[in-house]
């Protein structure tokens, strides 16, 4: 078991890592696709990486929640990740709904 200090190291690794992935993602993609599709996709990334739940019902840390569903899943099935496909679809919806008011706000094509 981890104790305070290595569980703060571990989390602030994962997060830095996957905020490196997430803008190098962005940089990447943006010299390809419109800037729509860009925000869609790394919004999702951002979800599906960043998103916490709890490992165990009784549990005092939190882990990102796609390794959770995953381990999940493929110890006791789908009814038992449950707890972390939860924030994982909500945080993806939430992630598709900012994409769209971004795509109708600020990366609108201005008609000429």
């Amino acid at each position: 078991m981890l104790d305070e200090s290595s569980y703060l190291t571990a989390i602030y690794i994962y997060v830095g890592s996957a905020s490196v992935l997430l803008m190098y993602l962005a940089w990447w993609l943006s010299r390809h696709w419109p800037s729509s599709w860009v925000a869609l996709v790394v919004l999702l990334m951002a979800a599906l990486l960043l998103t916490p739940a709890y490992p165990k019902v009784a549990a005092d840390t939190m882990a990102p929640a796609l390794i959770v569903a995953v381990f999940e899943i493929m110890t006791t099935g789908v009814e038992g990740a449950n707890d972390a496909l939860r924030p994982l679809i909500f945080m993806a919806g939430a992630a598709i709904v900012l994409a769209l008011l971004l795509r109708m706000t600020l990366f609108r094509r201005h008609k000429k």
